[in-house]
C-alpha cells in the first residue's frame, strides 16, 4: 500500500513538471547560455579604447619604430613591460602576438609536430604516437586542438586542488609518449578552480618519461575575479625554475575578456631559452602581429593597477548574473539531492553535476524549451563525459531577465530528467 501510494505520487510530480515545462516550451523561447561571452555591458566599458591613440607621439615606440608599419616579430616593448605584469614573468620571456591565446596554443602545438619543441630529439609528428594529459571537466578548445593533430587524449580527474597529481606523476613518469599538458589553472574552466600551491609545485617538480614535455598553462582568467578577496595562484614559471625544469611551461593569456574579444591582445610566455627558440620559427610565420592594436591597449590603460580597476568594473556586471544563477540553483535544488555545482570566485562559468546518466537528456530538454547550453559531454576529451553528467553553466551574456528564465527552466528540466531516472 505504501508503494502504490509513493507510485502515485511520483506520477502525479511528474505530471506536475511536465506541465510546466510544456508552458515554456510554448512560448518558443531562445535564450542562450553556450559560450563564455561577455555581454554588451562589459565591451562598453573599453570603448575608449578605440580613441587611446590620440597623437603623433602615440604612433611610435619609445625606441622610434613606426607602429603603422613593418617589424617587431615579438610585441613592442611597451606591450612586453605592461603584459608581462599580468603573467608575472621578465619582459624577456613574453612574446606578444596578434587577438587570439588559442591562436597561439594552436600554432605551439603546430611548430612542435612539425619541428619539436626546444630540446626536442625529434618532431613530435615523427612519432609513432602523441599523447596530451587533459585534466577534466576541462575547456573544450584545448581538446579539439589536440584532437586536430591526431594525439591520443588521457582524461585526468580535476579534484578540489586541481589535477589529480598522484595520476598525473605515475602516467609522465612511465610513459615517454606524453609530451603535454592542458591547465587552466586559475578560476578552471568550467569547475572554478584555482590549482593549490602543492600541485603548481609537484607540476614543476615531477619526473617526465619524455625529456621535452611541455605544461601549456592558459591562464585566461588570472585576473578575471568576482569578489574583493581575490584568489592566489602560484607562479609556474619560477616554481619550474626552482625544481631545475625551467623549460617545461607554456603560458599563455590575452585581454580577450578584457576589452574586445575580436581584438584583444593574446600573450605567450616561457624561460628565455623558450622564447628565443620560438621567436627563431615565428620569423618564417610572421613580420610582427597588430601593433596599433597593443599600443592602444597599453595607452588606454596607462597601468596595471588602471586594468584591476577596469576589472573591478567588469566584476560588478557579472557578479549579480553568477549570484542570481547560484540563488535559484540553491533555491530549486539544494534539497533534492539531485544535483551539485561549483561557487566559482572568478572566471566564467558554473560548473553543475546532476545525477549520473541525466546531462545529455537535461542539455537536450532545455534546448527543445529554447535554451542553448553547452554540449554535454564538451567537458571531456572527444566529447565523451564518462558519467554523463557534466553540464557547463554560462551565465555572462544573456540580461538578467533573459538570464532568470533560462536559469529556471534548466533547473526544471534537471528535475524533470532526474525524477525519470529515480
Amino acid at each position: 500500500m505504501i508503494y502504490r501510494e509513493e507510485v502515485v505520487l511520483k506520477e502525479q510530480y511528474l505530471e506536475e513538471l511536465q506541465e510546466e515545462y510544456n508552458k515554456y516550451k510554448s512560448q518558443n523561447l531562445k535564450l542562450d547560455m553556450s559560450r563564455g561571452k561577455p555581454c554588451s555591458d562589459q565591451l562598453d566599458l573599453s570603448m575608449g579604447m578605440l580613441d587611446a591613440l590620440k597623437s603623433d607621439d602615440d604612433l611610435s615606440t619609445a625606441k622610434g619604430v613606426d607602429i603603422r608599419n613593418y617589424g617587431v616579430l615579438d610585441g613592442i616593448p611597451e606591450a612586453k613591460e605592461f603584459f608581462s605584469q599580468m603573467l608575472e614573468v621578465g619582459e624577456e620571456e613574453i612574446i606578444i602576438g596578434g587577438n587570439s591565446s588559442l591562436n597561439m596554443m594552436h600554432d605551439a602545438i603546430a611548430r612542435a609536430m612539425l619541428h619539436g619543441v626546444h630540446g626536442s630529439p625529434t618532431p613530435w609528428s615523427k612519432l609513432p604516437k602523441v599523447k596530451f594529459l587533459c585534466p577534466s571537466p576541462g575547456y573544450d578548445r584545448h581538446f579539439a586542438i589536440s584532437e586536430f593533430f591526431n594525439m591520443e587524449l588521457i582524461t585526468v580527474e580535476m579534484t578540489p586542488d586541481g589535477p589529480d597529481m598522484d595520476e598525473v606523476e605515475k602516467l609522465v613518469r612511465d610513459d615517454e609518449t606524453i609530451k603535454g599538458m592542458w591547465c587552466v589553472p586559475k578560476y578552471s574552466n568550467p569547475d572554478g578552480v584555482t590549482y593549490s600551491d602543492e600541485v603548481v609545485d609537484r607540476l614543476a617538480e615531477m619526473t617526465t618519461k619524455a625529456e621535452d614535455f611541455r605544461i601549456f598553462w592558459d591562464n585566461a582568467y588570472t585576473v578575471h575575479h568576482l569578489t574583493d578577496e581575490p584568489e592566489q595562484l602560484k607562479n609556474i614559471l619560477e616554481a619550474c625554475k626552482a625544481a631545475g625544469n625551467p623549460n617545461r611551461v607554456f603560458i599563455f593569456g590575452s585581454t580577450s575578456k578584457i576589452t574586445f574579444p575580436g581584438s584583444g591582445v593574446a600573450m605567450m610566455a616561457a624561460s628565455k631559452e623558450n622564447v628565443d627558440f620560438i621567436k627563431k620559427q615565428l620569423a618564417f610565420q610572421t613580420i610582427g602581429s597588430d601593433k596599433i592594436n597593443q599600443m592602444r591597449h597599453v595607452r588606454y590603460f596607462k597601468t596595471f593597477e588602471n586594468l584591476e580597476a577596469h576589472m573591478k568594473k567588469q566584476a560588478a556586471i557579472i557578479k549579480p548574473k553568477f549570484d542570481m544563477v547560484l540563488n535559484i540553483l540553491e533555491r530549486e535544488l539544494s534539497d533534492r539531492n539531485i544535483a551539485t555545482w561549483s561557487k566559482p570566485k572568478g572566471g566564467y562559468f558554473i560548473s553543475l553535476n546532476t545525477l549520473d546518466g541525466c546531462a545529455k537528456e537535461v542539455v537536450q530538454m532545455a534546448a527543445e524549451a529554447g535554451v542553448t547550453l553547452t554540449g554535454a559531454g564538451a567537458t571531456y576529451p572527444y566529447g565523451k563525459d564518462p558519467r554523463d553528467r557534466n553540464i557547463r553553466l554560462a551565465p555572462t551574456f544573456p540580461s538578467l531577465e533573459e538570464l532568470e528564465k533560462a536559469i529556471e527552466i534548466f533547473c526544471l528540466c534537471v528535475k524533470l530528467v532526474s525524477a525519470k531516472k529515480q
